[in-house]
């Protein structure tokens, strides 16, 4: 084996050794010397919103001295010949537990196929492990050293930033690309299983370019509990890479859940006034949706496990169970409900203004650019690919919610607010209400329109937070009314609120265009609303005039006019720091903007495939799908490249005799022909 496929096999065991070596602290001059540093402070009373307390001792830079002494002091609690020993146990039990870990004998073939394409299945693996594993490494790092806390975090999410970048490497094809499936809890059908195709390849690249943003801007206004604030980051960041790449729904809902602990720690502790107010209502809504998801794929695992003798939790092997139509109907709620919750939808969206204005402004921007977008991924992969009959018997009166709950009530409310960062807020429920209309409408052109315009939505509402985030640390307030002609004393910071405010309006040029156009178009031609579609479409371009009246109408308002406030006098421009968060997200709404076609053509093929599906499934559910008994579709209904990976199950009572053998010879030819006829048939 070469030094090569060492580091490639055996990472964990070095980053173990490597920590174990480092890491340990010995004796109270190291340890206790500021343990009470955030208690100094005031802990999570002066966060991000209130630290008059932290600007007066300077974060990091106050007791220099004391802090460099306790550093030195640190690193020699331990001598060298310690610090190996050390190193060499951690990397002993890590080693112990890649050996101990249970191999999948069905994965053989799948690695072979990655292999063969040049994919390298263990990617998103390290892509999610790396952030937990440096969210445990930061539990071992003194409290004091705050420089290496925040640098430490930032080169962690920057390497997963890096290393996302191989999937483009690859071309997104039908079907799943580096997928890694371990056994984990063989008797109850738990499966280590991810894998991306097209749509959840810009999700994942999303999430890894922004998290280091939002920590680098983190780490300019919150100063206390540093430490904390950091582990925070990795977990969040890990749990929300797994909850777009999980095909397990166990897995899923485990990443699901996780996500939510960090973000409520996050706004509870680093918060506003109303910080544990906010928290709360975000846990309760959360956690009641999911409650809501998990009897649901309980009772889906549980009907398969009756039709095959066999339980799992695999996506592909459950999209195959078509339930009896009422409990179909209710499952599809209780997934749709605790997505919807996620994105948000009205009625279910009062959590999300108090959210984002209590969080911090690292907070804000991944809740809004990362986390809703797992609200509208999820809706696509599992309400639309388990439960595709009820999503399209209720597809119009799910897009009329959209238009008049999210899209004109979201953009008429934020017209009306007097605090700008509320103003962001609703303005996200008007822009994912256009997400969902995509969805809603199932066209090709909606799908991609829809999946673009979550990357959009991220982008540009991200920078719109962070910029929200620099006139707080001047001035904290947020009211509209006090400020006033801005331009003439900020001008390069009304010069980049005035692009991410076009980019979020939609004008030509920006990313913002393009989505929107697509989902307008998309709900134009939708055979899936009917005769609504026009009603739809028009609600819709409604929606794009009134974003446009409420964003001028705060910029107006903020930047231009007489400057009356004397306070806003001397207000210092975009510093080089903020400068340096604000342009990756600035180029990006060019980028995509102006080269549209470099993210539609790497999400085609997969949009074009869960399309197909999508009508097929939906047409043969509604052929099988009886009052009384759940039954299980023939494999040949769906293409071979969307059932790679799934394990083998028997035929159901639902599957003609000799369908699953004959779908398995099927799936060493093309997808597409058993496929198309289907489709002719559910067409008809």
């Amino acid at each position: 084996m070469s030094a090569l496929d060492l580091v490639t096999h055996h990472w964990p065991a070095l980053v173990a050794g490597v920590a174990g070596g480092l890491l340990p602290r010995r004796g109270r001059d190291a340890d206790g010397a500021h343990a009470s540093d955030d208690d100094h402070h005031g802990g999570g009373d002066h966060g991000d919103d209130h630290h008059g307390a932290d600007d007066h001792h300077g974060g990091g830079d106050h007791h220099g001295g004391d802090h460099a002494h306790g550093e030195a002091h640190g690193s020699a609690g331990y001598t060298t010949g310690q610090r190996v020993a050390l190193g060499l146990v951690a990397a002993l039990i890590t080693l112990s537990v890649q050996w101990l870990w249970p191999s999948d004998a069905t994965t053989g073939a799948a690695a072979a196929d990655a292999s063969a394409s040049g994919e390298w299945s263990s990617l998103l693996n390290v892509l999610i492990g790396l952030p937990f594993v440096g969210a445990a490494a930061v539990l071992f790092m003194p409290r004091q050293m705050l420089s290496l806390l925040r640098g430490f975090t930032l080169a962690v999410l920057g390497a997963g930033f890096v290393a996302s970048l191989w999937l483009l490497s690859v071309p997104m094809t039908e079907g799943w690309h580096f997928q890694s499936i371990k056994e984990w809890i063989p008797s109850l059908g738990i499966r280590w299983h991810v894998a991306i195709d097209g749509i959840s390849l810009w999700l994942v690249l999303l999430t890894t370019f922004i998290a280091p943003i939002a920590a680098y801007a983190s780490f300019g206004s919150i100063k206390s509990r540093i430490k904390e604030l950091c582990f925070c980051l990795l977990l969040l960041q890990g749990a929300m890479l797994g909850a777009f790449v999980a095909l397990d729904l166990f897995l899923f809902f485990l990443f699901w859940e996780l996500m939510l602990v960090p973000m409520f720690v996050m706004i509870g502790i680093w918060g506003g006034v109303e910080k544990i107010k906010a928290a709360v209502k975000l846990f309760i809504y959360t956690m009641a949706g999911s409650m809501l998801m998990l009897a649901g794929i309980v009772y889906l695992v549980w009907a398969n496990q009756k039709l095959t003798g066999a339980y799992t939790f695999d996506y592909l092997a459950l999209s195959r169970v078509v339930l009896p139509r009422s409990t179909q109907m209710l499952c599809f709620w209780a997934f749709s409900i605790a997505f919807f919750i996620k994105v948000p939808m009205w009625p279910v969206h009062t959590w999300l203004p108090d959210a984002h204005v209590q969080a911090p402004t690292g907070g804000s921007v991944i809740l809004a650019a990362v986390m809703l977008k797992i609200g509208t991924y999820a809706y696509l992969r599992f309400s639309m690919g388990l439960f595709p009959g009820p999503a399209s018997s209720l597809a119009a009166n799910l897009a009329g919610i959209a238009i008049l709950g999210g899209v004109i009530y979201g953009a008429l409310v934020a017209w009306k607010q007097s605090d700008v960062k509320r103003l962001v807020a609703y303005s996200s429920v008007a822009h994912l209400g256009y997400v969902m209309l995509g969805l809603f409408g199932v066209t090709p052109s909606g799908i991609q329109g829809a999946v673009l315009q979550m990357v959009n939505h991220g982008v540009s509402t991200g920078a719109l937070f962070l910029l929200v985030g620099v006139i707080y640390d001047r001035r904290h307030t947020r009211q509209v009314a006090e400020f006033g002609g801005l331009a003439k004393v900020m001008p390069v910071y009304a010069t980049l609120f005035l692009i991410v405010t076009f980019a979020s309006v939609g004008v030509p040029g920006t990313n913002g265009f393009i989505g929107e156009f697509m989902i307008i178009m998309g709900t134009y031609a939708s055979e899936r609303l009917g005769v609504f579609s026009g009603i739809h479409t028009v609600g819709a371009a409604a929606g794009v005039i009134l974003a446009a009246v409420y964003m001028l109408s705060v910029v107006q308002k903020m930047f231009f006019g007489p400057l009356t406030n004397p306070k806003n006098r001397h207000l210092p421009d975009v510093t080089p720091r903020e400068a340096l968060a604000l342009s990756p997200l600035i180029l990006m709404i060019f980028v995509i903007g102006l080269f549209p076609a470099i993210f539609l053509d790497r999400m085609k093929e997969s949009v074009l495939s869960t399309y197909n599906q999508f009508k097929v499934v939906s047409g043969q559910a509604i052929l099988f799908a009886d009052e009384y008994n759940a039954k299980l579709l023939p494999e040949d209904t769906f293409s071979p490249a969307f059932l790679k990976g799934a394990p083998v199950q028997r035929s159901g009572e639902g599957a003609p005799a000799g369908g699953d053998e004959q779908a398995r010879s099927d799936r060493q030819a093309p997808a597409g022909g058993k496929l198309a006829a289907r489709g002719e048939e559910a067409a008809r």
